[in-house]
């Protein structure tokens, strides 16, 4: 696994246009570093991540530094997590061809999608919006991320 340079992080956090009241899931926990993050700049974050250690060495950071907005999952990103829908933001941490189709039935009307989109090796960073049951898209710049695992 990787760690997005922080200045990647700095640009996915400002595309979600938090204003510190949304509900975030995280796709892709990995070390926690963006997990922290979000947790100060937003009401609560839900983060899944495939790898159980991770999740596991994750919490115990999140711990350590007494946040405690944040909900950890082990499981299938790609699937989102409906058991604690609706969001008002959704962040990525790994590509995806395309915005899965679980995550726009989970995002709230006016919520905000953030993920590189494309293919392993041409992939766009891309803000994703719901409006009006429909969604626009915009690229925010070229990226390179490891795939998402479904």
């Amino acid at each position: 696994q990787t760690i997005s340079q922080p200045y990647i992080v700095a640009e996915m956090t400002a595309a979600l246009r938090l204003s510190g009241t949304e509900k975030v899931l995280e796709i892709g926990t990995g070390s926690g570093y963006q997990t922290a993050i979000l947790a100060r700049l937003c009401r609560e974050v839900v983060t899944i991540e495939r790898i159980p250690s991770l999740s596991a060495e994750a919490r115990k950071r999140l711990a350590a530094m007494a946040i405690g907005n944040v909900t950890f999952a082990v499981g299938d990103g790609s699937l989102g997590a409906p058991e604690h829908a609706p969001f008002d933001r959704i962040l990525s941490a790994a590509a995806s061809p395309s915005v899965p189709a679980p995550w726009i039935s989970q995002l709230a009307e006016g919520g905000i999608i953030v993920l590189p989109m494309g293919s392993r090796y041409d992939q766009e960073l891309t803000r994703v919006t719901r409006v009006g049951g429909r969604t626009e898209t915009a690229s925010l710049g070229g990226c390179r991320f490891v795939p998402l695992v479904g």
